[in-house]
């Protein structure tokens, strides 16, 4: 997949991929959208972006996800079994 709406420069900030320059990192749209924030409360909060943006971000976050191996934090058995 072509992810022109992503961009990766290091003179903005840090090379930290954000959404087509803006400044605004991807980390924080996958974020909002964890935390439950729908398509059009992210819109509204954030006029310069458009819907094609955060379908992007996702499946750039998700292409990233199975490029790299993440660490996760193992659970402890008491935690899982309550």
């Amino acid at each position: 997949m072509k992810f022109d709406r992503i961009s990766v420069d290091p003179r903005v900030m840090d090379g930290v991929p954000c959404i087509r320059g803006l400044r605004l990192p991807l980390a924080t749209v996958i974020g909002m959208l964890a935390e439950g924030m729908d398509e059009g409360e992210i819109l509204h909060s954030y006029p310069d972006l458009e819907p094609e943006d955060l379908r992007q971000a996702l499946a750039f976050a998700a292409a990233a996800l199975t490029e790299r191996h993440l660490p996760l934090a193992a659970a402890h058995t008491d935690e899982v079994l309550g």
